[in-house]
């Protein structure tokens, strides 16, 4: 588990499908944020959780009906990590998860 303290943690996750959703022209605004994405979260004092095996491993056997790959990684790193989601989808509270929004 991540030793996080106070901090807001951000997924590597997050990173991976905003950068293809400005690969496809769908978040075209965010295209700086993806070029410096590592630099802007650490310059906003948040933690950087990367994917682990363990999170992998995780994501791949969560049950259930939900096929968003992201979503299922970021319900496998909070189990993991012991940490809420800032979310708005219901699906999340459905595994257990703590959702703050």
């Amino acid at each position: 588990m991540a030793d996080t303290g106070n901090a807001l943690i951000v997924s590597a996750v997050s990173a991976w499908e905003i950068a293809i959703k400005v690969r496809l022209g769908r978040l075209a605004t965010a295209a700086d944020l993806v070029a410096d994405f590592t630099s802007l979260v650490e310059r906003e004092g948040f933690e950087l959780l990367g994917i682990s095996a363990d999170h992998a491993i995780r994501a791949g056997l969560l049950p259930g009906p939900h096929k968003d790959p992201f979503d299922r990684m970021l319900i496998a790193q909070a189990q993991a990590e012991n940490v809420p989601i800032i979310s708005n989808e219901a699906v999340f509270e459905s595994y257990g998860i703590r959702c703050l929004w």
